[in-house]
């Protein structure tokens, strides 16, 4: 980290202020998507991608991320350095511009930064403007420069604090805990985007450290690396999620069209899913955007094309009509376009909305695959014959689905015998509790607001559709469990006509489902919210994630749209005297003896739920069902693709990997002995 003498041009005139600090810490959500976990990591990832931007403008190789003993964080780099001399406009140090002004920064100079994925220049001051405490050091012309800030206001004047020989950003900050939900940063969730970042950035290091002990002591370390970039992302996608290759090449695309940098790479593999991530400036567009729309349109042209001029008679015999998603089958690629004034749906950066990027990456795509067909005939022929296999597949199940869905009940008016519905007739006041076990929802059915809350019992643990789902979607219409479910919501699925020859128009949002599940129509959805009310222990812990995978899997607009929800139950009843409180977890009942016993259980009664069913209607009501009482976590699909990867891991067939993350990562999970 030395000084760099092409950082001349960098200084104070290049930062633009566009206006104030203040609605940050009024609306956080509005900048950082929530305050809960998902907000708390998105402050690291603001602050590293001020680092990759530099890495993109050329200045900057090496980045390390650190998470220290009392959870924060801390991102050096070996860049530019942000500006410290005076600002013209603000008449004080462009660092302190940089980190209390909303809206200011390099982002706005084109001179600065051609692309940077801190498009909306709130990145630095935002993290400022939630931590409790932030500590800015620059160094730069052979000089450490500092300030220092709570809650967004510097405390001193940017001042002089040492001389160094090293060059670039040294960014500390503890988040404001009065505003986020939890402050503890988990490992995983920082490694995972910093190895994304890594392979998205050929020739990068990015290290990852955590000063925090493990439960053996030891400290975490990872260096993420890579010299060849997507193709090496592209292998470790397939390797992480278990898949078999299908050709031994990645095909690799890297070009300009129209101004934009466009790199693609993509291979197949033997399983029946798609798998697409793509990215703008390094940021991860999860609803997909113009530049997927672009490449799937080209993926289809061009492999349609080459299925006719090499299969002509296969199709023409067994009549094969492909479609788009037969193409798709078995795909995993990895779109990265720069793009220097992208246009996002909000801060959070989820969907590309630049027309223009669907024509270059169309034709760029197109160019590339033709080539690649022409020049290498044999995986072309695997890759054709796996996509023929893909059509007639499709088409059997559609023929076998419908036939399943006509014998099906689900398609009439009734409801399921088990259903002990709502009154109320509108959708938005109304909430059904998909419940555990008939004991359970007897005391749920006993307890419940009968105007506005609906319970349908499960019988034990319901279809697994994960392993159903790849060859036989219609399987799982005939489990009573789950026709019950779609019953009771009112769901219809909606049957594909006859395949068109002409690819479909693709707007590039990611795809939750698998390709042969027909579209599930919630517009007639009868409740607002749809609550998974399972046991607090690992048996209840699996019912709900076998329940969440039924809706992520065949109609994840209902997660989508906000109406999936999982009730959490408490794990104690403490009473002390004519004190009673309900506990949710081992650190609730310690606070409670401590405020009431003295850090002794001494003359506290303790009672243990180890089920729902062990609830009487009065208590099940209080502390589980009750609106102004009750604690709902929200299911949401922040991430499809990482969500994908986990339901296959924990649906798959290997039970015993299933049942240790759900006792490391079910939050109140306990075994009983």
């Amino acid at each position: 980290m030395t000084d760099n003498p092409q950082a001349g041009n960098y200084s104070a005139s290049n930062i633009q202020v566009l206006e104030g600090l203040e609605a940050v810490r009024k609306r956080p959500a509005m900048y950082i998507g929530d305050i809960s976990e998902r907000g708390l990591h998105h402050l690291v990832y603001e602050t590293v991608d001020n680092s990759i931007d530099e890495a993109l403008a050329g200045y900057c190789t090496h980045i390390e991320v650190t998470i220290n003993a009392d959870n924060s964080i801390t991102v050096q780099d070996d860049g530019r350095g942000i500006p410290v001399d005076e600002h013209p406009k603000e008449h004080r140090s462009a660092l302190e511009v940089v980190m209390t002004v909303l809206h200011a920064g390099g982002k706005f100079d084109k001179g600065s930064y051609k692309v940077s994925g801190g498009l909306h220049g709130v990145g630095v001051s935002c993290v400022n403007a939630l931590s409790r405490h932030m500590l800015s050091q620059v160094f730069r012309d052979g000089k450490i420069y500092q300030q220092e800030y709570e809650k967004g206001k510097p405390l001193y004047p940017v001042k002089v604090v040492g001389d160094t020989q090293l060059r670039g950003t040294r960014q500390q900050f503890w988040p404001d805990d009065t505003i986020f939900s939890t402050t503890v940063y988990n490992y995983d969730t920082l490694a995972a985007r910093m190895r994304e970042l890594a392979y998205l950035n050929a020739g990068i290091t990015i290290v990852l450290h955590d000063e925090r002990p493990d439960e053996e002591g030891n400290l975490r370390h990872e260096t993420f690396h890579s010299d060849q970039g997507l193709p090496e992302f592209v292998r470790y996608i397939d390797e992480h999620d278990g898949r078999t290759p299908l050709i031994a090449d990645v095909i690799h695309i890297e070009t300009e069209k129209a101004g934009i940098p466009i790199e693609v790479a993509l291979t197949y593999n033997t399983s029946f899913k798609e798998k697409i991530q793509s990215y703008v400036n390094n940021i991860n567009t999860h609803e997909g955007g113009t530049h997927h729309a672009g490449f799937r349109t080209a993926l289809t042209r061009v492999l349609k094309k080459y299925a006719e001029d090499t299969a002509a008679k296969t199709i023409a015999k067994d009549k094969i009509e492909i479609s788009g998603e037969d193409f798709r089958e078995g795909l995993t690629a990895v779109i990265s376009v720069k793009v220097a004034e992208p246009q996002f749906e909000g801060q959070t950066k989820t969907k590309l909305g630049n027309s223009e990027v669907a024509g270059a990456v169309n034709q760029a795509v197109g160019e590339a695959l033709a080539y690649y067909l022409e020049e290498h005939p044999q995986p072309a022929k695997t890759i054709v014959d796996k996509v023929l296999l893909a059509a007639k597949a499709r088409i059997a199940a559609l023929r076998a689905r419908e036939q399943v869905i006509r014998k099906s009940p689900m398609t009439g008016g009734g409801m399921p015998g088990k259903l002990a519905d709502c009154s109320s007739k509108d959708p938005q006041q109304c909430e059904i509790f998909l419940v555990e076990g008939d004991s359970a929802g007897g005391s749920a059915k006993q307890g419940r607001s009968r105007l506005t809350q609906a319970i349908l019992p499960l019988r034990g643990k319901i279809l697994n559709v994960e392993r159903v789902l790849a060859t036989n979607w219609h399987k799982a219409l005939e489990s009573e469990e789950v026709r019950n479910i779609i019953q009771a919501l009112g769901i219809r699925f909606v049957l594909d006509e006859k395949p068109s020859n002409e690819p479909a128009e693709d707007d590039g949002e990611a795809s939750y489902m698998h390709s042969y599940v027909p579209d599930a129509n919630i517009e007639k959805l009868r409740y607002d919210k749809c609550i998974i009310m399972a046991d607090a222990d690992v048996d209840g812990q699996h019912i709900a994630t076998l329940i969440m995978t039924l809706f992520y899997r065949y109609f994840p607009r209902v997660i989508r749209e906000g109406h999936l929800y999982i009730a959490m139950p408490p794990l104690y009843q403490c009473v002390k005297g004519k004190t009673k409180r309900y506990c949710y977890n081992d650190e609730e009942r310690a606070a409670f003896a401590s405020e009431f016993g003295g850090g002794t259980e001494s003359g506290i009664t303790v009672k243990r739920f180890k089920g729902l069913g062990e609830m009487n209607a009065e208590e099940l009501w209080e502390t589980t069902m009750n609106p102004d009482t009750r604690l709902l976590k929200q299911v949401t699909l922040e991430d499809a693709e990482n969500a994908d990867s986990t339901f296959s891991m924990l649906m798959g067939d290997d039970v015993a990997l299933r049942r240790a993350f759900i006792e490391k990562n079910a939050t109140y999970a306990t075994i009983d002995a």
